[in-house]
């Protein structure tokens, strides 16, 4: 074997570069394309102290639903379950048209209840008197 030289084979390799270069374009297009989803979150704050004259007319315009521990409604007083509470509701605002809500849920009441029946006043019409308060008992 004359006039050959014996040589190591050449490592094969690989440029890497132009890959990430893609993977960089392709990260910055996804965060500049994506779109951020904003959460709506039930408010939960308590309405203003009353005075003490006008204590007594809200008590009789208010509509009260009290939901205890064990997750048992009452709506003005009267055990009721969770698929007539809107029916109740419209029953009261039939009576008294400028009537506000107030659900007084117990700690311990699951939250679910709470706006199931948050969900069932909005379909009723309450959109803006609609009180959530957690009762101290």
């Amino acid at each position: 074997m004359r006039g050959r030289s014996a040589r190591p084979p050449e490592e094969a390799n690989v440029d890497l570069t132009p890959m990430l270069d893609v993977v960089f374009i392709l990260l910055i297009f996804f965060i500049v394309t994506s779109t951020f989803a904003r959460e709506e979150a039930i408010g939960l704050e308590p309405p203003p102290p009353p005075s003490p004259d006008q204590e007594q007319q809200q008590t009789q315009q208010a509509i009260l639903i009290f939901i205890d521990e064990s997750n048992l409604i009452t709506v003005n007083g009267r055990p009721t379950d969770i698929g007539s509470v809107r029916a109740n509701i419209e029953r009261v605002v039939a009576e008294n048209p400028q009537s506000a809500l107030i659900i007084q849920a117990h700690p311990k009441t699951r939250s679910g209840i709470v706006v199931k029946i948050r969900d069932e006043a909005y379909n009723a019409g309450f959109r803006d008197r609609v009180n959530i308060v957690i009762s101290q008992t």
